[in-house]
């Protein structure tokens, strides 16, 4: 097959990949913020939060996740001369920081399966946002291809923290209101 095509399904499923890592924590929230309710409202919900955690999870999110890989692997195999590179060894980090929030989820995932919440709907909003910092910079790192500039890359990712964390901060304190 051709590196183009490839790439391509490696793009399409890192994106449907990521999706779900996006959406998975939102459902845990909502899970949280279900127990509240009352108890003739909160089954229901909860029930339903569960089944749309476990497709997304199992129907979307794990099979991107290999998919993705396996065709990661296909284009190293394809242009090996990628490994070479200092730039994508930094991406393979930060690959497998990904794998490591995705395993965290899953573990997540099987905790809020079997009704065993440890978590505030303030930290899993906190939580979430740990795709958002790996996607940016994964993306910077492909696109400019360079380490040269990892000062300005790693102000710029705590910026980004900073950011999404103030902005965490005012919703909590718009919902407050």
């Amino acid at each position: 097959m051709d590196y183009t095509y490839v790439k391509s399904l490696h793009l399409i499923f890192v994106i449907t990949w990521f999706a779900g890592l996006f959406y998975i924590p939102r459902l845990f929230i909502y899970h949280i913020e279900a127990l509240d309710k009352p108890e003739e409202q909160k089954k229901p919900i909860v029930n339903q939060l569960k089944l749309m955690a476990n497709r997304l999870w199992f129907i979307i999110t794990w099979p991107s996740a290999v998919l993705a890989t396996i065709f990661a692997i296909w284009l190293l195999l394809l242009n090996p001369g990628w490994l070479e590179v200092s730039w994508m060894h930094i991406k393979l980090g930060f690959v497998a920081l990904l794998f490591a929030y995705h395993l965290k989820n899953h573990q997540i995932y099987k905790q809020f399966q079997r009704d065993e919440i440890r978590w505030t709907s303030n930290q899993m909003r906190i939580w979430n946002e740990g795709a958002t910092l790996i996607l940016f910079a994964v993306v910077f790192l492909v696109i400019t291809k360079s380490t040269v500039n990892w000062i300005y890359g790693t102000l710029g990712l705590v910026s980004l923290a900073v950011l999404l964390m103030l902005g965490i901060k005012l919703y909590k304190r718009l919902r407050k209101e």
